[in-house]
C-alpha cells in the first residue's frame, strides 16, 4: 500500500474552543474527540500522514489544532480559520503568527453555516481571499449546495490564483443523476486550481452504517473523469464520518473504489501526491 495522508481530520474539546454549530447537537459528536482516540485505527486503515482540518468560526480551535498537529508527528499540516471579514487582521495575523507556523497550510471558513451562499464575495472576505493567494495559501470550500460551487466559481474567476478544494466533492448527488451539481462541477473541473476531496460520502449517502461501495462509486468516477488523477484526494472526516460506520470502514469503501478505477501510479496520487501538491506539504 501506498503512503495515505487522511486530507480531513476533525478534533474538538469543549474547554479549548466554542463549537457553535454543536451546542444543540443531540448525536455522538456532541464530546470532546481527541486525536489520541484515533491513533489504533488509523493504523489498521493504513493512514501514515494527516491534515487536522478547522472546527469553528474562530482563533481558539487553530491554535489549539496547531498545538496538537506539533507533537503529533504524523500530523502533516492545519486548515484554520482566519477573520475573513476583516482582511487588516486577517493580513496581520498572517504576517506575524501563522506564516511563522510550518504546519499552517490553509484556511476554511464554515460557510454552509452563513444564511448567504454568496457569503464569499463580499468585498472584505474577497480581499482576504487576494491575501491568501498572494501568500499561497490554500483554502478549504465547504459548501453543501449547488449555489455553493456557483458562488466558487465566481472566487475562482476574480482571484484565479488561489487553490481551492470542494471539501466532501461539494455534497454530490449519491445515484448517478447529477444534474445541476454535475454541471457546475464539470466547469469548475476546467479551472486547474479547482482540487476535489473524496470524503463524507458515507454519511452523504444518508443510510447510517448501511452504505457500500456501491453507493459511493460513481460520484467518486465522476471527479476522477473531470478533475482528473491529479487533482483529486481523500479525507476520512473523523469523527463525522462515524455517523455512518467507522473509520476503518470509511478507508476500506474509499480504497475499493479507487483501487477499482485507477492504476496504481494513479492511485498514488489521490492517496497522497495531490494533498501533498494542494497542501504544499513539503514546503
Amino acid at each position: 500500500m501506498h503512503e495515505l495522508i487522511d486530507t480531513h481530520i476533525h478534533i474538538w474539546n469543549f474547554s479549548k474552543a466554542k463549537y457553535a454549530w454543536l451546542e444543540n447537537d443531540t448525536s455522538i459528536l456532541k464530546r470532546n474527540y481527541e486525536i489520541e482516540e484515533l491513533q489504533r485505527e488509523r493504523r489498521v486503515a493504513g493512514v501514515t500522514g494527516g491534515i487536522l482540518i478547522q472546527a469553528a468560526n474562530n482563533l481558539e480551535d487553530t491554535d489549539w489544532m496547531l498545538e496538537v498537529a506539533d507533537r503529533e508527528i504524523w500530523i502533516n499540516g492545519v486548515v484554520g480559520w482566519l477573520p475573513l471579514t476583516d482582511p487588516a487582521a486577517t493580513e496581520k495575523l498572517l504576517i506575524k503568527k501563522y506564516k511563522k507556523h510550518s504546519l499552517f497550510k490553509g484556511v476554511r471558513h464554515l460557510i454552509h453555516d452563513e444564511s448567504d451562499p454568496r457569503w464569499l464575495l463580499q468585498k472584505n472576505v474577497m480581499e482576504s481571499l487576494s491575501l491568501l493567494a498572494a501568500h499561497n495559501i490554500s483554502y478549504d470550500l465547504v459548501g453543501v449546495h449547488e449555489d455553493h460551487i456557483e458562488t466558487a466559481l465566481q472566487v475562482a474567476h476574480k482571484i484565479p490564483n488561489l487553490r481551492m478544494i470542494f471539501d466532501h466533492l461539494n455534497q454530490p448527488p449519491m445515484h448517478g443523476y447529477f444534474g445541476r451539481w454535475g454541471q457546475l462541477m464539470r466547469v469548475a473541473a476546467t479551472h486547474p486550481n479547482f482540487f476535489a476531496k473524496i470524503s463524507g460520502l458515507g454519511t452523504a449517502a444518508k443510510k447510517s452504517e448501511n452504505w457500500t461501495t456501491e453507493d459511493i462509486k460513481s460520484p467518486i468516477a465522476f471527479v476522477l473523469e473531470h478533475f482528473g488523477e491529479d487533482r483529486c484526494c481523500c479525507g476520512g472526516d473523523w469523527p463525522v464520518s462515524l455517523l455512518a460506520g467507522s473509520y476503518t470502514n470509511t478507508w476500506q469503501a474509499y480504497k475499493d473504489v479507487l483501487i477499482e478505477l485507477l492504476n496504481e501510479q494513479a492511485q498514488e496520487k489521490v492517496f497522497s501526491l495531490n494533498a501533498n501538491e494542494f497542501y504544499k506539504l513539503n514546503a
